[in-house]
């Protein structure tokens, strides 16, 4: 029978154990999870690399990327929650046109010509200039328009997030041990851990002949991991719970990035003769 002055004793020290990982991961130094101010960091992915690796690839060998553009590459998936809307990003073709510029390619905008439209029915009014000081001054003095002024792509990408499901596995274990009386000295640990997985589906494209020049579908598996401690005991008058635990998921949106981004390699690549990227990939997966 352990005496109550034991149990106290057991109790405070699972207290100071299960605080002290608190208190050192907020002191770690390397920019992770932590309290207080964290800065803003780059937003890389796997494949960053990769891309980098394309663009001074091409800058090596003298090699121009086709000038691009991204359409829409919509959430596919129909996963929506009443309490906090779409489950994956809504932002997939804003990676598209990020992870482009990574690989150094060219892009003209498509996907949002608000602004552009609606100078350039002023500049058709002769109501937009890049001199607007000098208005009134000169009859001349308006934004010209010129017939093939605007850019046109030679490739575009659009497709979709096609793909999220949920607990694709899952496992578990859990125990408990103690003593048998009601007021007994008990301690429980359990530890679980799911798979889910996220797809995208891609397709480049000929501006000029609409021809679907490439097609590519990753998917992208996230891993996520629980684990709980208790501890319970008393005596005849005092009775006590402690409970803690910790648990991580691969973060969603960031998967969607990285398949976008290992997308946008995959799609380029193709345009080149095989071998002029080789390297590339592989370094920047081993790196990770």
């Amino acid at each position: 029978m352990i005496r109550p002055s034991v149990r106290l004793s057991i109790i405070a020290l699972a207290v100071a154990s299960m605080a002290a990982p608190g208190v050192a991961a907020a002191a770690a130094p390397d920019g992770a999870v932590r309290g207080g101010r964290v800065h803003a960091t780059g937003n890389a992915t796997p494949y960053t690399a990769a891309l980098t690796c394309l663009a001074d690839r091409n800058r090596t060998l003298g090699l121009s990327a086709p000038r691009m553009s991204v359409g829409r590459i919509g959430d596919l998936t129909g996963r929506v929650d009443f309490d906090t809307g779409a489950r994956v990003s809504q932002g997939a073709s804003l990676f598209a046109i990020t992870a482009l510029a990574r690989a150094g390619a060219p892009v003209v905008e498509r996907l949002d010509n608000t602004v552009s439209q609606i100078e350039l029915d002023y500049a058709q009014k002769h109501l937009l200039s890049d001199t607007p000081e000098l208005a009134g001054q000169s009859p001349e003095n308006f934004r010209p328009i010129f017939a093939g002024q605007v850019a046109g792509s030679e490739y575009f990408i659009v497709g979709g997030i096609t793909e999220l499901n949920y607990n694709i596995q899952s496992s578990g274990i859990s125990g408990q041990i103690g003593e048998a009386a009601v007021t007994g000295l008990r301690a429980r640990a359990g530890a679980s851990d799911y798979v889910m997985n996220v797809a995208i589906d891609l397709r480049m494209v000929d501006s000029r002949s609409q021809i679907v020049i490439d097609t590519v579908s990753f998917q992208k598996q996230l891993l996520g991991r629980e684990m709980n401690l208790g501890l319970s005991g008393g005596s005849s008058s005092v009775g006590g719970v402690l409970s803690g635990g910790v648990q991580s998921v691969e973060p969603l949106q960031a998967a969607v990035r990285t398949l976008v981004e290992r997308g946008i390699f995959e799609l380029l690549a193709g345009l080149q003769d095989a071998g002029v990227y080789s390297g590339c990939l592989e370094r920047a997966e081993i790196d990770s």
